[in-house]
């Protein structure tokens, strides 16, 4: 079973190893290519920095002036990222922006000193919005811009089986390129919201129970035995 993975480079890698070690072929087809930008690294004031992504932690220079500011990340792999960048309070809220913004209502108080969200130019959720209508002030730091692809990865017109999306602009970006051979591929998505994007025009769609990479990895591998034995039957022949 060949699976192409369209999240954009370093995550692509781990996810290519996850897919391995299941049995199947994974495909690197980035749709999204991360560029970092500069922006305000000072923390004073701030009770808690917010990060939504990898990306945001890797863009932070230097988190040892920083390190004794609790943290609270969207993911269980960013909180993971954020320990080892040097942060010492770092807490995961295990989901999505709506769960990020759940876990600071719930921890955090807004007479307690701003917030600081570092995020990218798009983000899933309005993360700060919701804290600031809880009466927070948020401090947006724009890190970084994840930009589309301009033309389709050439991986992405080779024989595939699976092509697995983990954000709606990746989804989205593989419609405005064409969306090579949808029909005879099955959309592995990590949520309803990138389903939506997705569009219409697939042989199958896949949604993942929870915005996580094992739950999407279990509803292609284990939920979803079925097409896989299906797979394996078409690649042996009749």
């Amino acid at each position: 079973m060949k699976i192409a993975i369209t999240r954009a480079l370093p995550e692509a890698e781990d996810t290519a190893a996850a897919i391995r070690a299941r049995g199947a072929e994974p495909i690197i087809a980035p749709l999204l290519e991360i560029v970092p930008m500069g922006y305000d690294t000072s923390t004073e004031g701030a009770q808690a920095i917010l990060f939504t992504s990898v990306h945001g932690v890797a863009a932070f220079p230097d988190a040892r002036g920083a390190r004794a500011i609790p943290v609270l990340t969207v993911g269980d792999a960013t909180a993971q990222a954020a320990r080892a960048a040097g942060f010492e309070h770092v807490r995961s809220a295990d989901g999505d922006a709506a769960a990020l913004t759940a876990l600071a209502l719930a921890t955090l108080h807004p007479q307690a000193g701003k917030l600081i969200h570092i995020r990218g130019t798009h983000v899933a959720g309005d993360v700060a919005g919701q804290l600031e209508a809880a009466g927070f002030v948020v401090d947006r730091r724009i890190a970084y811009t994840a930009a589309q692809a301009q033309k389709l990865p050439a991986a992405l017109s080779q024989p595939l089986d699976v092509v697995l999306f983990y954000s709606a602009r990746t989804a989205g970006a593989y419609r405005a390129l064409g969306a090579p051979h949808a029909a005879a591929r099955t959309a592995a998505c990590m949520s309803q919201a990138v389903a939506d994007a997705a569009g219409p025009g697939w042989g199958r769609v896949i949604v993942s129970e929870r915005p996580r990479e094992d739950s999407v990895l279990a509803a292609i591998f284990g939920l979803n035995a079925p097409l896989a034995q299906a797979l394996e039957r078409s690649a042996d022949g009749p």
